[in-house]
Formats: structure tokens, C-alpha cells, sequence
């Protein structure tokens, strides 16, 4: 008996491999550790060195000064670069883009809601698929393809206007654009436009954490919330709503964060007034002057942290 147990567990213990592959595969084998940092190593050195590396390069950067008489970087530390953004025009470029940006995602959430809730409770089989297809469709073609299109929607002679010509609505269209803060010559040179486009563009991102979001929600507790006589309105309020915020405010994430960094649209599309993207590559490229230009970067990095603190409070992370 001994020596039958003694064989089986001779055998059952295969013999080590040869070739250097062979070796490899028998030591990760025994170290599974050394196989999970070998393959984590290059990530980790990719994140941490192009990514966190850049960033502390650039917040670096923001404590220089630009020389006014040369206009070559300072190299000693000064709070004066973050000073000038304290200014009255660098100031409002701040304002504008983070109350644009809160904009735009109020918009996407009221607009998204209800697209996410049909989706959610209604549609099945082919509808649905549908659905996810009307939703990805436009993030498949191309950002600047997508931009320009808007361009010529918006513009004086676009197809928007020759609508409100055959509905003779123009003298509405008229009165929007006369409006002091956000008319101007066409749609496509005010801030509405922006507005639209911007909401055209992040919509998706807000739809599809909502519309998760609505899924985890069970049927049964919007039943039997009818069932002890709340109204239609209570129940979205007191029920569906809470259960539907960390999705609402995931996707808030991407419209509000998307929006506060972007360039490419109010620069095609807007006025001449600059938001923080159009500034920083305004001051990188044409001025020259980095560290201003590094300021206005860490400011929308400050915002997110902020509302990325506050997201997770409410759930947001759960829901992504």
C-alpha cells in the first residue's frame, strides 16, 4: 500500500520543462505574483511616467512667470501666473466655460431621461437593439465631420434657417439671435449654437449610464408605490429619481468634464470670446506663454477633483 501511494505520487508530479519558455512558463507557474508584475510593469511605468509625469510637469510649469520684457520663461517659483487668471478677462473665460459646461449637462440629463427611461422599461428585443444603435450611431462617425456638419446646419443660409422661413417663424429665429448674451449674426456664430452642439455631441454619454441606471431599478417598487396611492409624480420623485441619480450623475461626469476641456467646437462654432481650451492653446501656441497657459490647465483638473469627489458621495462610480 505504502509503496503503490509512493509511485502515484511519482508520477502525478510531471518533471520540470526544458527551454527557456519552458522554464518561464514553470516559474509563473509557481509565482503567479511575478507573472502579475510583469505584465502590470508596463502600464504602470506608462501611466506614471507620460501621464502623471506630464501633469506634474505642467503644474511645475504653472508656478513659472513669463518674462514681459523677453518673453522667455521665468524659471523661479511665483504665485503670479495664478494671479493673472484672477484678472477680469482670464476670470470670465473661467466662468463661462464651467456655467457652459453645467449647462450642457443639465440639458443632456433633462433631454436623456426620458429617451433612457422608454428604453429601460419598454423597449425588448429589436427596439432595444435599436435604441443602443440610434444611441452609438453618431459616435461613430467623426468628431470634426460631426462639427462641421453643425456649421452648415446653423449657419445663415443652412437648412435651419430656410425652416423657419417655410414655417415663417423667422421673426422667431430673429428674436433669439437679437437676444444680448447668447444671439448673435447666425446660430453658428453665438453661443446657442455652441450650446446645441455641444449637447448633440456628449448626449450619448449622458443616455447610457442613465439608461443602465434605470435598468438596476426594480419593476416592483414603482408598483408598489402605485399601489399605496402615491401619484405618478411622487413616485418619480420619492422612488425613481434616487435610485437614478449615481447614473444621471456618472454621465454628468463625462458631459461636464468633456465640455469644460474642449476647444475644437467653440472654436468652429461660437463667438470670438475664448473658454478655457480655446485659452490654453491660445497661450501655448500663439503667445508663447506656457506657464499662463499651464494655469488655465490645472483649472479644470481642480474643478473635476471637486465634482468627481462629489459624484462619489452620490454613487456615481457605481453606476459606470
Amino acid at each position: 500500500m505504502t509503496a503503490l501511494t509512493m509511485s502515484d505520487s511519482k508520477t502525478s508530479i510531471l518533471p520540470g520543462r526544458s527551454g527557456f519558455f519552458g522554464r518561464m512558463s514553470d516559474a509563473f507557474w509557481r509565482h503567479p505574483k511575478l507573472l502579475l508584475f510583469l505584465m502590470l510593469t508596463p502600464p504602470l511605468l506608462w501611466l506614471g511616467i507620460i501621464y502623471i509625469g506630464s501633469l506634474i510637469a505642467l503644474l511645475l510649469q504653472s508656478f513659472f512667470s513669463i518674462d514681459d520684457f523677453s518673453g522667455l520663461v521665468n524659471y523661479e517659483f511665483t504665485l503670479a501666473t495664478y494671479a493673472q487668471l484672477l484678472s477680469p478677462t482670464n476670470f470670465d473665460i473661467i466662468i463661462r466655460t464651467v456655467v457652459m459646461a453645467a449647462l450642457v449637462t443639465v440639458a443632456s440629463a433633462l433631454i436623456a431621461f426620458p429617451i433612457a427611461y422608454y428604453a429601460a422599461r419598454y423597449a425588448q428585443g429589436k427596439w432595444k437593439v435599436l435604441f443602443y444603435l440610434g444611441v452609438m450611431l453618431p459616435l461613430w462617425s467623426s468628431y470634426l465631420v460631426k462639427i462641421y456638419a453643425w456649421k452648415l446646419i446653423l449657419a445663415k443660409e443652412g437648412i435651419l434657417t430656410w425652416i423657419f422661413e417655410k414655417l415663417h417663424l423667422s421673426w422667431l429665429l430673429d428674436g433669439v439671435l437679437n437676444l444680448p448674451v447668447v444671439g448673435g449674426n447666425s446660430l453658428s456664430v453665438s453661443y446657442l449654437g455652441t450650446f446645441i452642439v455641444f449637447v448633440y455631441v456628449w448626449l450619448p454619454y449622458m443616455i447610457l449610464p442613465t439608461q443602465a441606471a434605470l435598468e438596476r431599478v426594480p419593476g416592483n417598487l414603482i408598483e408598489a408605490s402605485a399601489d399605496l396611492g402615491a401619484t405618478p409624480h411622487q413616485t418619480f420623485r420619492t422612488v425613481l429619481l434616487p435610485l437614478a441619480l449615481p447614473g444621471i450623475v456618472a454621465g454628468s461626469i463625462f458631459t461636464f468634464s468633456l465640455t469644460l476641456g474642449d476647444y475644437i467646437i467653440p472654436q468652429i462654432i461660437g463667438s470670438s470670446r475664448l473658454f478655457i481650451g480655446q485659452a490654453v492653446y491660445a497661450q501655448q501656441g500663439t503667445a508663447g506663454n506656457v506657464p499662463l497657459a499651464a494655469a488655465f490647465s490645472v483649472v479644470p483638473i481642480v474643478i473635476m477633483a471637486l465634482y468627481l469627489s462629489l459624484a462619489k458621495k452620490l454613487g456615481a462610480f457605481d453606476a459606470l
